[in-house]
């Protein structure tokens, strides 16, 4: 990497204020995978530099699935590229995303969503009834100058500690790339389960019928969930993993299979 292609504290803070376009191009394929992607534009082309074919590799892998809040989001990206500008491996660059996402989303929702949102919305909607035009004048920049000074903030941030941590435990990166797969296998299992659902309606009746009795009706999809709760969705997303990463195959073939193993086991019974 030259010097022209070093990325700067100016590059970092544009990334940063970049994010309020994280949800540009979103969709329930790969959620915010084409934002994210086109946030760190700028600063992935600066520093592949004439090396297109490097760089359309670095774009297609980052958009990948992604769900976190925007607010945050500089943290995740300003240590991602201190990462990429020491050379760390791709692996470990996107284990540390992944374990980054989902924690980093609870945080943020929960300050933007359920704190700042109700407390100045309470403020300029009584300024609003008093008939003063300053309230939601109020709200539109109060919110959006803290909201922006958290993205400078935690882009910031997000330099300094990976900086730190790449000066410090470059030894130690093994490690913590490992502890980062484990919690990105964690939060990616979460979703699955909690998007995907399958569910079997079939029952049958156990025993023998005694006069005067209740026959006993047992549920195949209760019997699975004794077992492992949530097995069928996990077991159709490692399904569609295996497809998407040996067999090559696009969303669009996946999505229309999804639709007639939908369609034919809803018809046949066997799925709900």
């Amino acid at each position: 990497m030259t010097g022209s292609n070093k990325l700067t504290k100016k590059d970092y803070l544009v990334t940063s204020l970049r994010a309020f376009f994280l949800q540009n191009g979103f969709n329930y394929s790969n959620y915010q995978g084409i934002g994210y992607a086109n946030v760190i534009y700028p600063a992935l082309k600066k520093h592949y530099g004439n090396d297109q074919k490097a760089l359309c590799k670095a774009l297609e892998d980052n958009c990948e699935f992604y769900n976190t809040n925007p607010h945050f989001l500089p943290f995740i990206t300003s240590l991602h590229l201190v990462m990429l500008e020491n050379d760390r491996p791709e692996e470990e660059i996107r284990s540390i995303k992944m374990a980054l996402m989902g924690p980093l989303a609870g945080i943020g929702d929960s300050l933007s969503q359920f704190v700042l949102a109700p407390l100045l919305s309470t403020i300029a909607a009584s300024l609003a009834q008093q008939g003063l035009a300053l309230g939601p004048i109020l709200f539109f920049v109060a919110m959006n100058l803290i909201l922006t000074s958290i993205k400078l903030g935690t882009g910031m941030y997000g330099y300094k500690f990976g900086t730190k941590v790449i000066d410090k435990l470059s030894d130690q990166m093994a490690t913590i790339s490992h502890v980062a797969n484990i919690i990105g296998v964690t939060v990616i299992s979460g979703l699955a389960v909690t998007f995907v659902k399958i569910t079997v309606p079939i029952t049958y009746a156990a025993g023998k019928v005694q006069e005067g009795a209740d026959q006993k009706i047992v549920s195949i999809q209760g019997m699975l969930d004794k077992i492992a709760p949530a097995l069928l969705p996990a077991l159709f997303t490692i399904f569609v993993y295996w497809l998407i990463k040996k067999k090559k195959w696009t969303t669009y073939k996946i999505v229309l299979l999804t639709i007639v193993i939908g369609i034919i086991g809803s018809w046949l019974g066997i799925l709900a």
